[in-house]
């Protein structure tokens, strides 16, 4: 596969990383931090949701000790995601450490999505992951750079993750051949919106769809 045709793969995350890490930078830029922590950032963290959290955390001056804590319960829902790529990265060479750095939700829905072929898909994923990282290192630094120049507002862009998420999810359950644990989490979701505190709702819901889909996977696959 080429590289223009894995490029074509990742323009919606594309679409959506610039703009998102415009806004980071213009937060950051706001909070009078200098433009060169957004690149540092974006490329040791490479965490959109984790990055807007410690930059509130820092407005409030909180403990490195309650960012971590913070940071790990925000991203906790990695944990699950890495669970499901173990069989397809257990053949890498060093560079499943980077595809397993670099696993955010956008990618990890890429990665899904697309079938490619096992003799290319060290170097599919690594090359996909590594595309993914530098839209949100230009657009968190392009941000950073021009919220010290221009006025801007940025109020609400950072929706644009959400409903990025949502059209890669879309876009996985329309090809996946299994749909049972589509619907079964998105009942568990919105019985957790429902009953749930909104601080712990998305911890729990994931959690408790785990539990579920790990104790029910013979039984699902059976019965697609």
């Amino acid at each position: 596969m080429s590289f223009f045709s894995i490029f074509k793969m990742t323009i919606p995350v594309l679409m959506g990383y610039i703009p998102l890490g415009m806004a980071f930078g213009l937060l950051l830029s706001g909070l009078l931090i200098p433009w060169y922590y957004a690149f540092f950032m974006s490329v040791f963290i490479f965490a959109g949701a984790g990055q807007f959290l410690a930059l509130g955390m820092f407005a409030t001056q909180a403990t490195i000790l309650e960012i971590g804590i913070a940071t790990y319960l925000l991203n906790l829902r990695h944990t699950f995601y890495g669970l499901s790529m173990i069989s397809a990265l257990k053949e890498f060479s060093w560079k499943k450490h980077y595809v397993i750095f670099g696993l955010t939700d956008e990618t990890f829905a890429l990665l899904k999505t697309n079938e490619v072929d096992e003799k290319e898909r060290e170097r599919i994923y690594l090359i996909i992951t590594a595309l993914n990282q530098s839209y949100w290192i230009i657009g968190s630094v392009l941000g950073a750079l021009l919220g010290n120049i221009l006025p801007f507002n940025y109020k609400g862009i950072e929706f644009s993750l959400t409903a990025l998420f949502v059209v890669l999810s879309i876009d996985l359950y329309n090809k996946s051949k299994q749909r049972k644990p589509f619907l079964i989490s998105i009942v568990i979701g919105f019985i957790g919106m429902l009953a749930l505190p909104s601080d712990k709702m998305l911890i729990l819901s994931l959690s408790f769809a785990a539990i579920v889909l790990i104790l029910f996977k013979r039984a699902l696959e059976d019965g697609n």
